[in-house]
C-alpha cells in the first residue's frame, strides 16, 4: 500500500526529517509534486544535507527513490545533488529512478521566473526564481519537455522549438537575465541524466505493489500553497494535497492507506501572501531566532506567527490526514503564554471556515491561549517525560483537529522524536 506524507502548513514544515526517520519502515519514496524550490534538510551524522529534488529516503540503503511525474526536474540542480550524495551513499545510483513523464526545468524557464516576478513590483508572489512555475504552464500548455524527450533524437529541436517560444515572450520584458550562460550547464546535466534510470513509472510502481512493497509519498512545500486550495494567487505551481499523489505518481486512489501531516508547533511563511497569525517586531524576531527560521533553498527569513488551527484543520480535511506529527516543539521553550488561533474573526464575524480569498478580507484571528512550560522539551527523551501542559496543549489540538497526533519532535538530531502514548484522548471521528 501506499502512505502519504505531507506539510499541512506554508512549506518547512520539517518533513525532511520525518521521511528520513520514517524511511525504514517503507520499501520505496517516491515525490509526487513540486521542484527544486522544495528543500528537505536531514542530520546525518552531524552533517546538515538539503534535498531539492532527490526522495529523502536515500539515506537508507534498502530504499528504492522515485522522482514521480508530477515533479518538474532542473537537470543542473539534479546533478548537484547527485554528486553531493554520492559520496556518502555509493550505491545512491542503483536505488534512484527517474519517471520519464516528469517535466523538465530549461534555462529559459528561469528567465521568464524571474522576468515575470520582476515586473509585478509591489505585487510580488515570493517565487523561487527557480523557473518551477513556467514550466508547469508549459506542461499544462502541451508544450513542455520531458524527461522522456532527453533519450529521443528528436530532443534538440523539441527543445530549441520551446525556447523559441520563450524568446518570444522575453521580448515584452525590460529586465531578462542572461539565460545563455545556463545552457552549457544544462546540456552537461542532461547528458548525466541519460546514464540515469528513466522508467515507466505507472507501471514500475504497480509492479512494486504488486511484490507487496511498502510505498511512501513524499510531498513537497505545504498544503496551504496547493494551486487550487491554497491561498491564491500567493501559492506553488502543484498540488501539494494528498490528491495530488494520484495524478503526481500515476496511482490509483484506492491504493492509499494512511495520511500523514506535519505541522510545526507555531507557523512559518516564506515570501509574500496573507499570514493572518504572523507576529511582527519583537515576538517574531525572538520566534524566528528561536527557530532558526531560514529558508533551506533560499536562505531568505522566514515569517513567523502562532499556530493557526483554523487552517490546519482546513488542510487535515482536505488531505483526510489520519496521522499528525507536530515538528519544532522545542522551539515553543520559553515562550509565555503559548497561543493558537482558534477561529478568525472576519469584519465582526467569527467563523471556523478559511475564507475562499484571504487577500481580500482583514483578518483578526482569535486566540486560546496555553501555559508555557520550564522543562525544555529538547531534553526530553520519551513522550511520558514531556510538561503536563504540553501534553494538556497536544491534547487539545488533537481534539480541534478531530485526528490523532503520532509524533513530537523536539530537535533536529534523528533521534528526537518522540511517539506519542496511548494515553492521550483519541478524537472522536
Amino acid at each position: 500500500m501506499i502512505d502519504v506524507l505531507l506539510g499541512l502548513q506554508w512549506g518547512d514544515e520539517g518533513k525532511g526529517k520525518i521521511v528520513d526517520f520514517l524511511a525504514a519502515k517503507y520499501d520505496v519514496i517516491a515525490r509526487f509534486q513540486g521542484g527544486p524550490n522544495a528543500g528537505h534538510t536531514l542530520y546525518v551524522n552531524g552533517n546538515k544535507i538539503v534535498l531539492h529534488t532527490i526522495p529523502s529516503g536515500v539515506f537508507h540503503q534498502h530504499c528504492l527513490n522515485l522522482i514521480g511525474n508530477g515533479v518538474v526536474i532542473d537537470p543542473v540542480t539534479l546533478n548537484k545533488e547527485i554528486e553531493a550524495i554520492v559520496p556518502l551513499q555509493s550505491d545512491l545510483l542503483s536505488r534512484l529512478f527517474v519517471s520519464q513523464r516528469a517535466h523538465l526545468i530549461v534555462p529559459t524557464h528561469r528567465a521568464l521566473d524571474a522576468a515575470s516576478e520582476s515586473s509585478k513590483g509591489h505585487e510580488k508572489i515570493g517565487s523561487t526564481l527557480k523557473g518551477i512555475g513556467p514550466a508547469y504552464m508549459d506542461k499544462t500548455g502541451r508544450n513542455g519537455l520531458r524527461v522522456g524527450d532527453i533519450l529521443s533524437k528528436n530532443f534538440h529541436r523539441k527543445y530549441e522549438a520551446l525556447k523559441a517560444k520563450h524568446l518570444e515572450i522575453l521580448a515584452r520584458y525590460e529586465h531578462v537575465i542572461n539565460w545563455e550562460e545556463l545552457e552549457a550547464p544544462f546540456f552537461d546535466a542532461i547528458e548525466k541524466m541519460r546514464s540515469l534510470q528513466i522508467v515507466n513509472a505507472e507501471y514500475w510502481l504497480e509492479d512494486q505493489l504488486k511484490k507487496g512493497k511498502n510505498i511512501l509519498a513524499e510531498g513537497a512545500q505545504g498544503s496551504m500553497l496547493d494551486i487550487d486550495f491554497g491561498t491564491y494567487p500567493y501559492v506553488t505551481s502543484s498540488n501539494t494535497v494528498a490528491g495530488g499523489v494520484c495524478s503526481g505518481l500515476g496511482v490509483s486512489p484506492s491504493k492509499v492507506r494512511d495520511v500523514i501531516g506535519i505541522t510545526k508547533a507555531y507557523c512559518t511563511r516564506v515570501g509574500s501572501g496573507p499570514f493572518p497569525t504572523e507576529l511582527v517586531g519583537e515576538e517574531g524576531d525572538a520566534l524566528r531566532k528561536a527557530g532558526a527560521e531560514f529558508g533551506a533553498t533560499t536562505g531568505r527569513p522566514r515569517r513567523c506567527g502562532w499556530i493557526d488551527l483554523v487552517a490546519l484543520k482546513y488542510a487535515v480535511m482536505l488531505s483526510g490526514v489520519t496521522k499528525l506529527i507536530i515538528t519544532k516543539a522545542d522551539v515553543m521553550d520559553g515562550f509565555n503564554p503559548i497561543k493558537a488561533a482558534v477561529a478568525y474573526n472576519i469584519e465582526g464575524k467569527v467563523t471556523k471556515e478559511l475564507p475562499y480569498d484571504l487577500c481580500d478580507v482583514d483578518i483578526a484571528p482569535v486566540y486560546k491561549e496555553f501555559p508555557g512550560w520550564d522543562n525544555p522539551i529538547g531534553l526530553c527523551k520519551t513522550f511520558d517525560e514531556l510538561p503536563e501542559v504540553f501534553k494538556s496543549y497536544c491534547t487539545y489540538v488533537a481534539q480541534y483537529l478531530n485526528t490523532n497526533i503520532a509524533y513530537i519532535s523536539n530537535g533536529t538530531g534523528r533521534d528526537q522524536l518522540l511517539k506519542v502514548m496511548s494515553e492521550m484522548p483519541t478524537p472522536t471521528r
